[in-house]
């Protein structure tokens, strides 16, 4: 598994039962062909534990992902077809095609940044179509 197919954040949160403190753990995963946010919260002092599987990530807990994990940029390591480019981001970021061009514009300059899982998943979406990319280590 890549290293940049996870990114976790942990927390302390009041336990939605007692109210005692309570381990939070998300976490934005690479899995097959998508992201996945999961969290888990679990109280030490009345035992409630409860998963939530393939929920939406948040804006706000993104750029915490972020602030403490850093972001990851898309790289093309080789000249690719500008069109091939195009389609892939489109497809995979559901964008229209201004929209999809800024977005290239960003990539050919080294500037298009997420989670790392996000970037890992456009660079291998980028790969299965001939394409040499990778999600490097950001700004």
């Amino acid at each position: 598994m890549s290293v940049y197919a996870y990114a976790s954040l942990r927390r302390t949160t009041p336990c939605p039962e007692c109210r005692s403190p309570a381990d939070w753990v998300g976490v934005q995963a690479l899995v097959g062909d998508s992201l996945r946010w999961d969290v888990e919260v679990a109280c030490p002092a009345c035992r409630f534990a409860v998963a939530d599987c393939g929920g939406e990530l948040s804006d706000d807990v993104r750029e915490q992902l972020l602030a403490e994990h850093g972001a990851a940029v898309l790289c093309l390591r080789a000249p690719a077809h500008r069109v091939t480019v195009l389609r892939v981001l489109r497809a995979a970021l559901g964008l229209e095609l201004a929209a999809v061009k800024d977005v290239l514009e960003q990539v050919w300059g080294g500037a298009y940044v997420g989670t790392p899982p996000e970037v890992e998943l456009l660079a291998r979406r980028l790969r299965a179509a001939g394409v040499d990319a990778v999600a490097s280590a950001g700004p």
